[in-house]
């Protein structure tokens, strides 16, 4: 009969819908909900966070000023630090992070922690759902083994469980959050149906499958296939410097092909919480169960020895001039892990920054969408973008390809340029522009 109760209440969209995390996940999730008219709890921790929110301001770049502003006018959306308010919601969904440790190995404590939190409030016929991206495995033997021991009640019965991986790709212009496709399962049918009516209501296309355990190897399917192929690419992009071919004719001669071939680009690394990260979930859990994670290891060594590839590469056209890398002026365009977007979580433009640093050469960077950054414990700003700033630097390095730079200005001034993103391909060609 609860479930019957919660369910009507989620089709008729009375369900109270409560989000944990009000990061690039939670928020963007929120104004769906909120959007497709539910009531929305936002919990954060961090009352800085909710103190913008409540103005109306936004502090994540998919999510505008403007619809924070309308949700909370309609009443559709409310944030808050209390936790207490847990026990007002029907549905509870976690988006925290999960981050890696020092040893590389899934750090859970953000999701135990909001966990706890609910269990201290949670009541029969509520559903949890968790989208923080884990290893197959945790919503059954972290969540709910913790909601259960510590609340007596019981999973499936007196309350419902499952996941369904979040798919947030900051800066897409092409796909808003509703419209990506909602991957869900349940840990039992009754959890799996509620999940699935609950997404329904707010996403164009849901698709069930049949376990917590599968949904949350989706996610890490999704992410390891593009670790694995990226690092192919960067593997193709030194065998073809090695070979003195323009690895980024090859790729665009391939992706003719109409079937069998899908382009993927080299870069100077990986970055953002999902490539970076999540591939080492899996490759921990399997570990446990003694299968050793041949290709996803390889894969992450090949992307994590990008930084240095290209800092080689910066080293070697300075020595063409007769510079070497310790107290050459390097100018770095965008540090952001993506372009288009603020996000500097895991970005490989960091790592090159760092290594250069210590390297004793002058770095300057711009970046329009990130004003400041702490690098090598030192903080630096990004520098008013201008012929003049080319012209002072002995080596220019484009990190990360952002579309407001004027690359005809770059492309005009007389300093060399490494190009690791393939920005300046409209640009005229030069004997000092060099590409990955």
């Amino acid at each position: 009969i609860m479930h019957k109760k919660l369910e009507a209440r989620i089709t008729n969209k009375k369900a109270v819908v409560g989000i944990m995390g009000l990061g690039y996940v939670g928020l963007p999730l929120a104004m769906g909900f909120a959007n497709a008219g539910y009531s929305v709890i936002g919990f954060e921790k961090s009352r800085e966070k909710a103190g913008k929110l409540k103005k109306g301001v936004s502090y994540i770049d998919d999510v505008a000023d403007a619809e924070i502003r309308s949700a909370a006018k309609n009443g559709r959306f409310r944030p808050t630090t209390d936790f207490d308010q847990i026990q007002k919601t029907d549905c509870i969904i976690v988006c925290v992070p999960t981050p890696l440790g020092k040893t590389r190995e899934p750090d859970l404590s953000f999701i135990v922690a909001a966990v706890k939190t609910i269990a201290k409030h949670l009541k029969k016929g509520q559903l949890v759902v968790l989208e923080s991206t884990t290893y197959p495995g945790t919503t059954e033997e972290n969540v709910r083994v913790i909601l259960e021991k510590e609340t007596g009640l019981k999973a499936g019965k007196d309350f419902f469980l499952g996941f369904s991986p979040e798919r947030v790709d900051p800066g897409n212009r092409d796909f808003r959050i509703t419209q990506i496709p909602k991957v869900v399962g349940g840990i039992d049918a009754r959890s799996g149906r509620l999940i699935e009516s609950l997404y329904s209501g707010v996403f164009e296309k849901v698709i069930p499958v049949s376990s917590a355990g599968a949904a949350e190897m989706v996610k890490l399917l999704e992410n390891t296939y593009r670790s694995v192929n990226i690092a192919l690419i960067n593997e193709v992009a030194m065998i073809c410097d090695t070979l003195k071919i323009d690895v980024w004719e090859v790729i665009r001669a391939a992706s003719s092909k109409p079937f069998g071939f899908m382009p993927f680009y080299p870069g100077p690394g990986i970055g953002g919480h999902c490539i970076s990260i999540d591939p080492m979930y899996l490759a921990w859990k399997v570990r446990l169960h003694g299968y050793e994670p041949r290709m996803i290891e390889l894969a992450q060594t090949i992307n994590d020895r990008m930084p240095d590839v290209v800092c080689e590469r910066a080293s070697r056209i300075l020595n063409g001039r007769g510079r070497p890398l310790k107290g050459s002026k390097i100018l770095l365009l965008g540090v952001a892990y993506k372009k288009n977007v603020s996000d500097t979580r895991e970005s490989p433009a960091l790592a090159v920054m760092a290594r250069l640093v210590r390297s004793g050469a002058s770095v300057k960077y711009h970046d329009a969408h990130v004003p400041a950054i702490v690098v090598e414990g030192k903080k630096y700003r990004s520098a008013p973008f201008g012929s003049g700033l080319c012209a002072a630097s002995d080596l220019i390095m484009v990190l990360t390809d952002h579309e407001r730079v004027d690359y005809g200005l770059v492309a005009a001034s007389k300093t060399p340029v490494l190009d690791t993103r393939n920005a300046l391909r409209a640009q005229k060609q030069r004997k000092d522009l060099h590409r990955l």
